[in-house]
Parts: structure tokens; C-alpha cells; sequence
């Protein structure tokens, strides 16, 4: 197998983390916003996590689809390092122990896809054709 080959996939195998990521993170807000798959919080949120729940939703969505995706990337990533460091960090220093490695993650694939693009078949490929 020709492993240089696989440089030419490159574009949709960014496409296929960037609808991953928003998927996952779009169900980071469902659960705190509307209790779907699983409760998560209260009945009421904090104005803060309000805001949060919010970006993931929206943000979520409109990375799944690749629209908006470098300016939104760049938003949701400082939201993830703001989370990270609000509510994981004061637990501790490592991510293992403190529950703080998907904001870890979140953020620096959103920090990569804010410097990428959104890839191949997203709305943002489709308005420069």
C-alpha cells in the first residue's frame, strides 16, 4: 500500500473530524439544555452554563454542517479553554484526574480546525465554488 497515497483523502478526513467533533459537542449542549440522551445539571442553569449550553448547541450544529466553521471554531475553542480552566483545573493538575481531558481535546481540535477550514462536504467548501 502506497502510504503517500493517503494525503489525498486529506480533506475528507477532515471533514469527517470536523462532523464528529460538532456532533459530539452539539450532545455536550443537548444534555444541558434540553436533558437528551441523559439529564445532566438541574432544572435551571446558571446563567454561564446557560450561555455554554447555548454555544454548543449552535456551535455544535453549525460546525456539523461546516458553515461559518473557522470563526465559530475559533469562539467554541476559547469557550473550551475557559471551561477547562474554570472548572476543571481547580480540581487538580492533571486532566486524568480532574474529568478535564474532552475540553482539552474540544479545544485544540477547534483550534486546529480554525487554522484547517472546514474540508470537504461542508457549506463553507460549497460558497467558494
Amino acid at each position: 500500500m502506497n502510504l503517500e497515497r493517503l494525503g489525498d483523502y486529506r480533506p475528507q478526513a477532515l471533514a469527517v473530524l470536523r462532523i464528529v467533533t460538532g456532533l459530539l459537542f452539539l450532545e455536550h449542549g443537548t444534555m444541558k439544555l434540553f436533558g437528551f440522551p441523559a439529564g445532566q445539571g438541574g432544572d435551571s442553569l446558571p446563567p454561564l452554563l446557560l450561555v455554554a449550553s447555548l454555544l454548543e448547541v449552535v456551535g455544535g450544529l453549525l460546525i456539523t454542517v461546516g458553515f461559518l466553521t473557522r470563526p465559530v471554531a475559533f469562539i467554541l475553542c476559547g469557550e473550551m479553554a475557559v471551561a477547562y480552566f474554570m472548572a476543571h483545573a481547580p480540581r487538580g493538575f492533571y486532566p486524568a484526574l480532574n474529568s478535564g481531558e474532552a475540553a482539552i481535546l474540544f479545544c485544540f481540535i477547534f483550534l486546529y480546525l480554525f487554522f484547517a477550514g472546514a474540508g470537504a462536504w461542508s457549506v463553507d467548501s460549497r460558497s467558494k465554488s
